[in-house]
């Protein structure tokens, strides 16, 4: 079956890096766009970051651009989340996600409903 674990979390101070990994199994990896997502307590699941099964495409929302980087090796089955000049504000539990489909628009890939798997998520915590 789709198994899809994260890896990586931790706390770091304001300003640190920290890289996500996300292990995917039990489907053909590279035909399914990804993405990661965070949620807080007390709020909603947010979109983060998506890639198209190739990587030719990436999307993020505006409060991660420039400071978030998404990538996958189809080789490994793995996706990834670096994430550089961390803020408080960041502090969440982050999950990756398998698409339903191998793309999508910069719209349909913010929303959850794009998605058919999430892993079991991982803690971030960002000191100031």
């Amino acid at each position: 079956q789709v198994q899809l674990t994260e890896r990586g979390g931790g706390s770091v101070q304001a300003g640190g890096s920290l890289r996500l990994s996300c292990e995917a199994s039990g489907y053909k990896f590279s035909a399914y766009a990804m993405a990661w997502f965070r949620r807080t307590p007390g709020r909603e699941r947010e979109f983060v970051a998506s890639m198209y099964w190739n990587g030719a495409n990436a999307y993020y929302a505006d409060y991660v651009k420039g400071r978030f980087t998404i990538s996958r090796d189809n080789g490994m089955n793995t996706a990834y989340l670096q994430m550089s000049s961390l803020k408080p504000e960041d502090t969440a539990t982050y999950y990756c996600a398998k698409s339903r489909t191998y793309g999508g628009t910069n719209y349909s890939l913010r929303l959850e409903a794009s998605y058919d798997y999430w892993g079991q998520g991982t803690q971030v915590t960002v000191s100031s």
